[in-house]
């Protein structure tokens, strides 16, 4: 068994994240195409959060060449509301189904795993194809917080989407 495998589909596998991936993660995320989408963190926020039992961080690698192309932060795992944060979804290499089967394992955790009544997330409002990607993956818009995240100098709006587990179901 592969160390720290956690989920697999056809094309890709999520692993734990290992210190080693923190560089990949660093990069990923302050990429110019990543950047405006994610909040920015340091390499040690991200070591911290491999430690923290309410946090899971896992890599996205493509199964065939075992390339990393990308990571996922699940949290809330100690949530007495049975409810989990998608917290942030980063792929490097667009356009090739990797994002949209990672959100697909992160349901199969979410809910299969973990047992969850709710998987929700937050997205940029001028973030589209993100949020076209989860509208197709079954989360339902709940609302909008307005101008809550301050980028650049700019005020950013997100927009809070979930999933319940008996929609999930369906």
């Amino acid at each position: 068994m592969i160390k720290g495998l956690l989920e697999q589909s056809d094309s890709i596998l999520l692993r734990r994240t290992e210190v080693r991936d923190l560089d990949f993660v660093f990069t990923s995320e302050h990429s110019e195409e990543n950047k405006m989408f994610v909040s920015q963190q340091t390499i040690n926020e991200h070591q911290k959060m491999l430690l923290d039992g309410d946090i899971l961080h896992l890599i996205v690698e493509e199964k065939s060449s075992r390339k990393s192309v990308g990571y996922v932060i699940l949290a809330g795992f100690k949530n007495k509301n049975k409810s989990i944060e998608l917290r942030r979804i980063v792929i490097t290499e667009k356009g090739k189904g990797f994002g949209r089967e990672a959100i697909k394992l992160c349901k199969v955790i979410a809910f299969e795993i973990e047992k969850a009544h709710r998987l929700w997330l937050d997205v940029r409002q001028h973030n589209k194809r993100a949020y076209n990607l989860y509208t197709s993956e079954g989360f339902v818009e709940e609302g909008t917080l307005r101008e809550c995240v301050l980028n650049e100098g700019n005020f950013e709006s997100l927009i809070v989407l979930s999933v319940l587990e008996s929609e999930y179901k369906m």
